[in-house]
Parts: structure tokens; sequence; C-alpha cells
């Protein structure tokens, strides 16, 4: 038998290379600080996805962003540079989504979000055409909220959010869907995610007597405002964002957050919706597979955002694996064009119907109103 020739043994090799190749998924999550309670059942979920997709092996380099965006772009940076990344999930909330945008879009990797603010992919631009994202639109929940106050007959209300692009983000979207229902906005709060104390807030919130009060936070640190007006008596209807829905939440608030109305996915609530409702089947697989890992209970519409984006890139990779290899800009390029093409996709929270132009892809079906009873979810329907 001959030897081969270089040139030839050359191009075996590369072949040979290229069949090897993995597809690398970079993670980042906010796994501790403020945010924890929603990053540590994401990277959970993390953990539970598939490690090999169309025959292809799937590594996942998991790093914890501390809730931090200098870290969520250090980690960003690290993962395109150092682990040769062909995509990006996280991060976990919306500055640090927001913060890594520009690292993503100059090195030409797709990104999916997990954190909720519409201003993370609209609107669409040269950089933004980068990043895809799985939790509703502020919008979206921002119109179940007001249709629910407005069937309860409230007239007036008072905001207390986040000081951050998460807070100013929901402020915007419920000016916009409160205005449609003529319901009054008669105060308006901030507090950061790491306070301690809300009374001057709170102080100034009941002094306007609002029929009631929408809190606009993420995690633990949305039950403080709560609590703080329950101990000073308000005795109005409270409502949160959908940023609450986890149990964690439920376990800070204890009974100071009974009676309290927000929107969620339909995954919170899987097991109570009607049997023809569109996302039961797939928002119950999600549950089973959790629930197998860390018991009965444990499922958080935050892991199922994480979920839902592993699903998008898993509809993706065949079409783009069709057209480049693993570890290259034309992979990546192809693994973009390929998420805006997802159609009719079943996730946990919605069906996704991604294109050039909407990169949530999500309408109504992706929400559910819900009530806090006896320290547990009760759809509403």
């Amino acid at each position: 038998m001959k030897p081969l020739k270089p040139v030839v043994l050359a191009a075996a090799l590369l072949a040979s290379t290229l069949a090897l190749a993995d597809v690398n998924v970079g993670v980042t999550v906010s796994a501790t600080g403020p945010a924890a309670s929603l990053g540590i059942p994401e990277k959970n979920t993390i953990a539970l996805m598939p490690k090999t997709i169309a025959g292809q092996k799937i590594n996942y380099i998991v790093l914890d962003d501390a809730s931090d965006t200098t870290g969520a772009v250090s980690n960003t940076r690290k993962l395109i540079t150092e682990s040769k990344v062909d995509i990006i999930l996280g991060s976990t909330i919306t500055p640090n989504s927001l913060a890594m945008i520009d690292v993503i879009a100059e090195a030409q990797t797709p990104m999916i979000s997990m954190a909720a603010s519409a201003r993370i992919v609209e609107p669409q631009d040269a950089k933004k055409r980068w990043v895809f994202k799985t939790p509703q639109n502020d919008i979206m929940m921002s119109l179940a909220i007001v249709e629910h106050m407005a069937n309860s007959g409230i007239k007036s209300v008072a905001f207390i959010g986040f000081s951050d692009a998460y807070g100013e983000g929901w402020f915007q979207e419920f000016s916009k869907a409160a205005a449609l229902k003529k319901i009054q906005i008669v105060g308006s709060e901030r507090y950061a995610r790491s306070d301690t104390s809300v009374t001057g807030q709170v102080l100034k919130t009941m002094s306007a007597k609002p029929d009631a009060v929408l809190i606009a936070g993420a995690g633990t640190p949305a039950a403080l405002p709560q609590k703080a007006l329950k101990e000073r008596g308000y005795t109005g209807k409270i409502y949160q964002t959908h940023g609450v829905a986890n149990a964690d939440f439920l376990r800070v608030g204890g009974k100071d957050v009974e009676g309290t109305f927000l929107p969620a996915g339909p995954v919170l609530v899987f097991d109570q919706l009607p049997a023809g409702h569109p996302l039961k089947k797939s928002a119950a697989a999600y549950v089973s597979v959790y629930e197998a890992a860390h018991g009965k209970g444990s499922v958080s519409t935050f892991g199922a955002h994480a979920w839902d984006a592993g699903l998008l890139m898993a509809a993706a990779l065949p079409q783009a694996l069709k057209k480049a290899q693993p570890g290259s800009v034309e992979f990546r390029i192809a693994l973009r064009d390929a998420l805006e093409q997802v159609k009719e996709l079943a996730g946990a929270h919605g069906i996704f119907n991604m294109s050039s132009s909407d990169h949530l892809g999500l309408d109504q079906r992706a929400r559910v109103m819900v009530k806090i009873e006896n320290g547990a979810w009760k759809y509403q329907p």
C-alpha cells in the first residue's frame, strides 16, 4: 500500500477534524447575587438539555455572572474568545443582557436571552439582529394586568419598580397599556435590587391613595415593597410582574403576598389549564423533566425560559449544520439565520414564530393571569 501524499493526508485529517467538530454553547446566568432565584433554575435546566442534537455533540460551558453587568460582559468575552462558542444563552436579567449586545454583535455570535425587556430585541438593528429572547415582552404582560384591573373596577394605580432597565421598561409599557383603559397612574417610585428598605417609597405611594399598586421587580427582591405595603396597612389590590413567578418569591413573601395578581407563562399553572390549551402538553413536558431531577414542586418559570432557549437552538441547529461547520463564523451566521426561520415551535411558555423583524415570536397564547392563594399559584380563567 502506497503512503498517502502529504497534501492528501492533510486533506484527510482536515475532513476528519471537521466531522468531529462539536457545537459549543456558552451560557451565562445569574446563579448568585440578587437574581439568584431566577438564575439557579436556569442553570439547573441547562444541565437537562440534550448532549447530542442532529447527531452533533453539544458542549455546554456555564458561567455565573453574579447578577452583575460587568460579570456578564466579562463572561461573554471569555466564552467567545477562549471557549470559541457558536451561540450564547443568557443572561438571566435585562441589564446584563443589554450589556452583552455589543460584544456578541462584534463577534457575530447569536445570543438567546432569558431576560424579559423588549429592549433586548427591539428595535431590530445591525447589533440586535444577533439577539433573540424567550420571555414574554413587558407590553404583552402589561396588557394582561390592565385588562384585569379594568375588569376589577380599578381607576388609579401606583407603580414601584426596580431602578434599572427592567423597572424603566415596565413603567414605559405599563403606562401605554394603562392609558388604553383610562387607568390613572398616581405615583411612580424606584428602588435597587439590593435595597433592604423601601419605607420612603411606600409612604409616598400610600399617600396617593391608589386603588392598586403594581410592583415591577423580579425574584425575591420584588417581595420587599409588598411586605412594606402590608406592614403599613395598605388594603388595595397588589399586582406583580411575571418576574416573581417562582417558589422562592412565595417563600420570602409568605402571608404578605397572599391575594397578589400577576401575569405568567402557562407553564406556571400547566396542570390547571383546560384540556384544549395549546401549551398544556409542551409545558407539562418541561415540568416532568425538571421535577424528575429536582423534586415535585421545584419547577420555575425562569428555568422554563432557559428550556425554551434550548428548544429554539435545537430547532435551528440542523439547518445551520447543512450550511457550515461548528466553530466558524459561517456556522454562527447560518445559526442566526436559522433561528429567524423557526415556526410553530411549542415551548414551555408559548408557541414561537420567529422572523427577521420579530426575535421573540410569541403571541397572546403565552400569557395567563394568576392569583396567589394559600401560598400557591391559582389559574384565573
